[in-house]
């Protein structure tokens, strides 16, 4: 397997700029087989986790990371659990708010989807 950290550091700068840009360009890296849990609410499938994303009550996000921690998940696939920690501004706030959002990364071709997206404010 690739290093585990530096495929973790690839896939959160591209996920948060993605994020902070345009939410709808995040549809791709989920799948129908793909669950976020949001603050509790469990959603699956590329779609609906897209339309919740997209539908969140702010028009301005900016992250920051401050820690990213990536492991191996499984002997048998090259799969990779990643926890984030950061601060977002949301609109035209001055106070960032802390997050946690742990991804659980899957192999595809040669490279990644999001199976698992757990978010915590």
């Amino acid at each position: 397997m690739s290093d585990p950290t530096a495929i973790a550091q690839q896939f959160t700068q591209f996920y948060y700029q993605q994020f902070d840009s345009d939410r709808n360009g995040l549809a791709s890296l989920y799948r129908d087989t793909s669950m976020l849990t949001w603050e509790s609410t469990q959603i699956q499938g590329s779609t609906a986790i897209t339309e919740k994303l997209v539908n969140l009550p702010f028009q301005k996000v900016q992250h920051k990371i401050v820690t990213i921690d990536a492991q191996p998940s499984s002997p048998s696939t090259a799969s990779i659990i990643v926890l984030v920690t950061g601060q977002l501004l949301v609109d035209e706030g001055t106070n960032p708010l802390q997050f946690t959002q742990v991804f659980h990364l899957m192999p595809e071709g040669g490279s990644y989807f999001v199976f698992n997206d757990v978010f915590r404010l």
